[in-house]
């Protein structure tokens, strides 16, 4: 997908903008698309993280290049082959962290601390959290609260702690998956490219990703069925939505065990065809739940 775009573009990584969708859910979920003032604020922040996601991706490119150069796909990213220059690699991070910051201290809500904390937490990461086992995922699945929090608290609006649940579990879920392809995609030779593959084995993966996924359908469930949702949204039917979901985990499941994938969220979403309709059925059935439709 990459390497149909420019180098410097490419290294933004625009196709995972996507996750930074996280940042909209407390929109859908908190009836505050009506709220023109809030749906501003919202869209603000989902392009404040896009930019600052991207300065921590060619901070990361810029810190892994030559790792990079030993995997099979990452050898193909601008600065581990060599298209883009050290130097221009560090311009255009200062523009992203600088215009990021600017919206989030400006127009992005009313918690910039917490893209502040989205950044401290992940230089930490990149500066060594990545190779403690365990933790590392927990520090993924953290990046991904925050965008939660951002798009809820950040917007004054009240986050349901079954959605937080939720969103911790799926978040986790893909951090595990995405180990997982890691281990497999470089087999004997995984620790050279990434430490802390060393400290983890497909057995053990498998299990951790089969709790989270079961944490995962049942929180969401319990979400959709609780006395706080349905006097929110007024009805009890976005409990149909729960099907959608659930096909989306094993779908997943599936193209991590029999199609090599799992490896990359975005990637997946965007290029397999019964992620998407998962995808937009779940959309489509909740929008038509909350304005009355169904």
């Amino acid at each position: 997908m990459s390497a149909l775009m420019p180098p410097l573009i490419a290294l933004l990584r625009p196709h995972q903008w996507i996750k930074n969708g996280f940042v909209l859910v407390g929109l859908l979920f908190g009836h505050a698309w009506q709220d023109p003032i809030r749906l501003q604020q919202g869209l603000w922040a989902f392009v404040a993280f896009c930019l600052l996601s991207s300065t921590v991706y060619v901070f990361n490119d810029l810190q892994d290049r030559e790792q990079d150069r030993l995997h099979p796909q990452k050898r193909r990213r601008p600065l581990a082959c060599g298209t883009v220059s050290v130097s221009a690699a560090l311009l255009l991070l200062a523009v992203c962290l600088v215009a990021g910051l600017a919206l989030a201290f400006t127009l992005a809500g009313q918690a910039p601390w917490i893209f502040v904390a989205y950044l401290l937490l992940n230089g930490g990461y990149s500066m060594g959290l990545k190779h403690v086992v365990l933790l590392d995922v927990f520090l993924i699945a953290a990046g991904f609260m925050l965008r939660l929090l951002a798009g809820t608290l950040g917007l004054d609006i009240a986050p349901s702690q079954w959605l937080l649940l939720c969103g911790l579990m799926l978040t986790l879920f893909l951090g595990f998956a995405k180990r997982r392809a890691e281990l497999v995609a470089l087999s004997g030779g995984s620790g050279g490219h990434r430490r802390v593959l060393e400290h983890y084995s497909e057995g053990m993966l498998d299990q951790f990703i089969t709790i989270t996924a079961a944490c995962t359908v049942v929180t969401y469930s319990l979400y959709t069925v609780s006395a706080e949702t349905v006097a929110l949204h007024g009805s009890s039917r976005l409990m149909l939505t729960v099907p959608f979901v659930l096909y989306g985990m094993l779908r997943y499941l599936f193209l991590l065990h029999r199609r090599q994938g799992g490896g990359d969220v975005a990637v997946e979403l965007l290029t397999d065809v019964h992620l998407l309709l998962a995808v937009l059925g779940w959309l489509g059935t909740v929008l038509a739940v909350m304005t009355g439709r169904l």
